[in-house]
């Protein structure tokens, strides 16, 4: 059976949508043509219109194509923070046909040839502060890996340093990386040796591919094309009412799909204004609200909680900001009355993963929920399903929600298995596992209740607990190590790491934190650590990890009171 619509369904939106059948570097153009001399990007100050920006794109594609021999299909690793590079090598790459993965800028070294290797990649573009991690994975006489790289430095595309405001790590300098495998950005962008050749593209053509942790302890990547992106972008701008003259606050990390979708294509897709942050800094952020008149801003909820609890937000003029959207954690009851009663401002909670190009479900905006996955949006058909029958059950009832839509990946990237066990039909459809547990109340939202899957979601970030423990074992002291998800105001859920020491081995919190910090990007890395004379085992002897997350989530609560 399927499920009835929503009452609350917004008036004035379709229930479903007619997807463009462009390109996202159709799009840019679009915008470029249109309003080529409005401001597309404000990043520390500079500005970019969109005529420039295409100009950069044309530029370094151009470069790719002849120079590099990047060609339709290829992959292409793009690591590093926001800035106006990510945006031209990202558009630069697809529209000459060629697959941008982007890295978390927290990786590390093993983690960035996992995914060099496993995505087939050859090409990359890295921040110059990120190059070190990226090096030992280029291609050498005796063994593969990457044959070329573009280095960027922040600074370099700046005609203002001076500000206070500006970062330290955006003026920073950087001795040029003499080899014939490094190229670098800027001169790219100045030098103008070439034009790109004529290329037929597709919006079914395959373009992004992000990686996700899934039901094992190795990221996968999902197959998006321009037409799983577009659906996402296109009925997401319709349900929140974006247009042209929308002014975007980009904050969330581009190399995640949040801040990727909401805080660069949307922006682009209608050729608005981006207000665009490097990192995150609460106090800055207040600031640039007020000046550039932010209207529309896309985060999890840490990030809204930093910024209107900071001093400077009390007396701020931050009656522009009309949207404030986000998901990745659900938003504290104490942090959605406080915003609300102090400032007028309802947080526009939604639900959205990696698989699913962000946008996914979403609260009404004239009708929202708190703490609440929202309701299906235009084109999705979400059911709560028996997690081992796969059967559908009544409203109320606890399952699996499971989706099919539009915005859906192709699939998992060269993973058959993972597909097997993640894509079903019913009812003529194909419908994705999501592996959260929810249920649908009597008016249609969906509530999270639990996750099928042993997940940690820290701020929007997944952390798979076996990869944690399997990277945490080859610490000397550790005989023993059970990763379990605390809850956490801010960021949703934290990483504790509960630890049995081996025999006259002497390691304490800080040091086996400070260890995990230097072996795994920042967001897996525990930030506590409870010590154990011995985990609890099951009669088949596999630590329960989950009466040890129970227990220890429970003293938490306890430890709070």
């Amino acid at each position: 059976m399927q499920q009835k619509r929503n009452p609350y369904w917004p008036n004035g939106i379709p229930h479903n949508i007619t997807v463009p059948q462009v390109t996202l570097p159709h799009c840019l153009l679009t915008s470029a043509q249109r309003f080529p001399n409005k401001t597309a990007i404000v990043f520390c100050e500079n500005t970019f219109t969109y005529a420039e920006l295409q100009t950069h794109v044309d530029s370094m594609a151009a470069y790719l194509q002849k120079a590099l021999g990047v060609r339709k299909g290829d992959r292409v690793l793009l690591f590093s923070q926001n800035c106006p590079q990510f945006v031209i090598a990202y558009y630069a790459a697809l529209s000459i046909g060629a697959v941008i993965v982007p890295v978390n800028a927290m990786c590390t070294t093993e983690e960035v040839r996992y995914f060099m290797e496993n995505s087939d990649a050859e090409y990359a573009f890295v921040a110059r502060e990120l190059v070190d991690a990226v090096l030992p994975c280029m291609q050498t006489e005796k063994s593969k890996g990457l044959k070329h790289i573009v280095v960027h430095i922040y600074k370099d595309m700046q005609t203002k340093l001076d500000s206070h405001d500006i970062p330290a790590f955006i003026k920073q300098d950087y001795a040029p990386i003499k080899r014939p495998d490094v190229h670098d950005f800027q001169t790219i962008l100045i030098e103008k040796r070439y034009q790109a050749g004529a290329l037929e593209t597709s919006p079914h053509d395959f373009c992004v591919l992000p990686y996700t942790s899934g039901t094992t302890g190795k990221a996968k990547g999902c197959i998006h094309t321009h037409f799983t992106m577009l659906s996402s972008i296109y009925g997401s701008t319709m349900w929140r009412n974006m247009h042209s003259e929308s002014v975007t606050l980009a904050v969330a990390p581009m190399f995640h799909l949040l801040g990727m979708q909401n805080s660069m294509n949307i922006p682009i897709f209608l050729g608005s204004t981006v207000i665009m942050m490097p990192r995150w800094d609460a106090g800055l952020a207040v600031k640039l609200c007020a000046r550039h008149r932010v209207s529309s801003w896309t985060a999890p909820p840490a990030m809204v909680l930093d910024f209107f609890s900071h001093p400077s937000a009390q007396g701020a003029d931050l009656s522009s900001l009309s949207l404030l959207t986000g998901g990745g954690a659900a938003m504290a009851e104490s942090v959605a009355l406080m915003l609300k009663e102090r400032f007028g401002i309802v947080y526009n909670e939604g639900y959205g993963m990696t698989e699913t190009a962000s946008f996914l479900h979403c609260n009404p905006l004239n009708h929202p929920r708190r703490q609440c996955l929202g309701i299906e949006t235009q084109g999705v058909d979400s059911r709560i399903v028996d997690p081992v029958t796969l059967k559908e059950l009544p409203r109320g009832e606890i399952g699996e929600l499971v989706t099919s839509g539009s915005q859906i990946m192709l699939g998992y990237w060269k993973n058959p298995e993972a597909n097997e066990e993640s894509f079903f039909d019913m009812d003529g459809k194909r419908f994705f596992r999501t592996g959260d547990l929810a249920r649908i109340d009597e008016d249609g939202y969906f509530f999270m209740t639990d996750r099928l899957k042993r997940m940690i979601n820290v701020s929007g970030y997944k952390v798979w607990p076996s990869e944690v423990e399997n990277t945490m074992y080859a610490h000397p002291a550790i005989q023993e190590v059970c990763i379990v998800g605390i809850h956490d105001e801010k960021q949703g859920e934290q990483v504790r790491a509960l630890v049995v020491l081996k025999d006259g081995i002497v390691a304490g919190e800080k040091e086996i934190i400070a260890w995990s910090r230097e072996h795994m990007a920042v967001y897996k890395a525990p930030r506590s650590v409870a010590f154990f004379d011995e985990l609890p085992k099951s009669n088949t002897g596999k630590i329960m990890w989950r009466k040890l997350q129970n227990e220890q989530n429970a003293e938490a609560i306890t430890l709070k009171k």
